[in-house]
């Protein structure tokens, strides 16, 4: 009786959990001395093969008010909240001293996961723990963790949905299969629903265009952008290992910053869209061409930092990456002082507008008119129809002559009549030139200047000074040549003649010879009605 007392005794006292000396041992097994015995012994003791959740759940700290049945529960929860997030815990670079300290957070604390920080552990006597705020923090974690609460699902499974296939439970493949077919099936929903939209726009007048060249290119990637949101929430209830749930998870979201590249960088030809509509309604031409470049930076702009989230979702330390791309830039920066130089001067071309498009300018030897104005260059349009680019440094360094601005443009020139012109002829000449400059319908009548006003080596000289009032150069060129067809005509009509460089060998006049000097009808009145009579053909012509 005896032997049959002490042998049911000892089998009843070496269930797991089920008697005091079970407890005992678990308690003496486990070594929470530092973070690294802490959490491994909280990982290895729930692991299927070494199953033991009252051992795991002592490396929680148990606050006031918590049963040693909601630390043990508490205690899986947080192992599934590291499994369902992919965040692998690596034990071996926990530290190993008893006497840990966090000189950064000034704390005798550690964190378990930097992408948990919550959740980290603390010193009490002489054994880490996780701290009570983590063990209150536990069950909210869980909560956004599950949030669909399908991993309740597990207690109502069928028996053999718990064996392995190709390491995965026969549940968790069906749930995978299950997860990849809904997300098909509703990616290529949402995707021709959003197709179908785009379509709708393409026949509406004002954004047919829009929805053309940014709804239907952004349909396939926004669709899956929604599809991979719906998964994340779904795929936490699989419970999958954690070492495919970190791969899993990471290329999800590597995955995710790329697509939102996608569609933000289609989205900057919608905004330049815009921007280019309200740059026409303007009277400047230089902001036509601002924005395709701000399009361009912007667009780079967004390739950038949607690599740099790419790169932070990977768990990549970027942190070197800009460090030596400042280094990098530096010296970049002193190999290409002309290129800056050029880019800072296009800057403050675009900030002082000292010209516009199809302008004509004239600087340093630069005679043309404007056609593009870039980040490096400003591409001009010489007379000889070739086309010439000057570096924008140059171009903001330089004094610019802008033709362009002038509100009106000025025309001079000398007209040389002979030394024999009678003074009569000069001035009813002069007159005639005036009224010539009064009838023009292009002509500014306030702003003329015309007089004699030199004698020259072989010529009477007569100052014409003038401004034409028109926009551009070929309207400009077609006024001059009507103003000196009329002096030609006027001087034709008086009868003077317009003076050349000459040397004249003057003799006297032989007997019978007649004389080659020219005559002159010495009657100012006669002259007033000749030069009237000019003047009234040419106006009713």
């Amino acid at each position: 009786m005896r032997i049959l007392f002490f042998s049911l005794l000892f089998i009843v006292l070496s269930i797991p959990g089920n008697s005091a000396w079970a407890q005992a041992k678990d308690k003496s097994q486990a070594e929470l001395k530092t973070p690294y015995h802490t959490v491994l012994n909280h990982l290895k003791y729930l692991n299927e093969e070494n199953y033991k959740p009252r051992l795991a759940a002592k490396s929680l700290f148990s606050p006031e008010g918590y049963s040693e049945k909601e630390i043990i529960e508490l205690s899986k929860k947080l192992k599934m909240v590291f499994d369902a997030r992919g965040l692998y815990i690596a034990i071996e670079e926990i530290p190993r001293n008893s006497n840990y300290y966090d000189s950064l957070r000034d704390e005798r604390e550690y964190i378990v996961h930097k992408d948990l920080p919550e959740i980290y552990l603390k010193k009490y006597g002489s054994q880490w723990k996780y701290s009570e705020k983590s063990v209150n923090a536990i069950q909210n974690l869980y909560n956004s963790t599950f949030i669909l609460g399908i991993d309740h699902l597990i207690d109502f499974l069928p028996k053999g949905a718990e064996k392995k296939v190709f390491g995965l439970k026969i549940w968790q493949l069906t749930g995978l299969f299950i997860i990849i077919t809904i997300a098909v099936l509703l990616e290529s929903l949402v995707d021709l629903i959003l197709r179908k939209i785009a379509r709708r726009l393409l026949v509406v007048k004002g954004v047919d265009k829009i929805a053309k060249r940014v709804i239907l290119p952004v349909t396939r990637p926004t669709s899956i952008l929604i599809i991979l949101g719906v998964v994340l929430l779904l795929i936490p209830g699989l419970m999958l290992p954690i070492e495919l749930n970190k791969y899993f998870i990471i290329g999800i979201k590597a995955v995710v910053p790329i697509l939102i590249t996608i569609v933000v960088y289609k989205m900057t030809d919608l905004l330049s869209d815009y921007l280019m509509a309200k740059a026409e309604q303007t009277e400047s031409t230089l902001d036509d061409q601002l924005i395709p470049l701000l399009r361009k930076i912007l667009k780079v702009f967004i390739v950038l930092i949607g690599s740099l989230f790419v790169l932070l979702n990977l768990n990549v330390n970027i942190i070197p990456l800009l460090t030596g791309l400042s280094i990098g830039s530096l010296a970049l920066a002193l190999a290409a002082q002309d290129t800056l130089k050029n880019f800072f001067g296009s800057i403050m071309i675009f900030v002082d507008r000292p010209f516009q498009i199809g302008q004509w300018i004239t600087t340093d030897g630069v005679d043309g008119t404007v056609e593009e104005v870039g980040f490096r260059s400003t591409r001009i349009r010489t007379f000889r129809n070739s086309l010439l680019s000057v570096p924008n440094g140059k171009l903001a360094d330089s004094a610019i002559d802008n033709h362009g601005l002038r509100n009106y443009r000025r025309f001079y020139t000398k007209i040389g009549l002979m030394y024999d012109t009678p003074p009569q002829a000069i001035e009813v000449f002069v007159e005639g030139l005036r009224e010539l400059v009064h009838k023009h319908p292009k002509t500014v009548k306030d702003r003329m200047e015309i007089h004699f006003n030199e004698m020259a080596d072989f010529s009477l000289n007569i100052m014409f000074y003038i401004f034409f009032d028109v926009p551009t150069w070929s309207e400009e060129l077609k006024a001059r040549d009507e103003i000196l067809l009329a002096i030609v005509r006027l001087a034709d009509a008086i009868g003077v003649n317009f003076a050349f460089p000459t040397t004249t060998l003057h003799m006297e006049t032989f007997p019978g010879k007649e004389n080659l000097s020219p005559t002159y009808e010495l009657n100012k009145e006669k002259l007033q009605l000749l030069k009237n009579d000019f003047i009234n053909k040419y106006q009713s012509s």
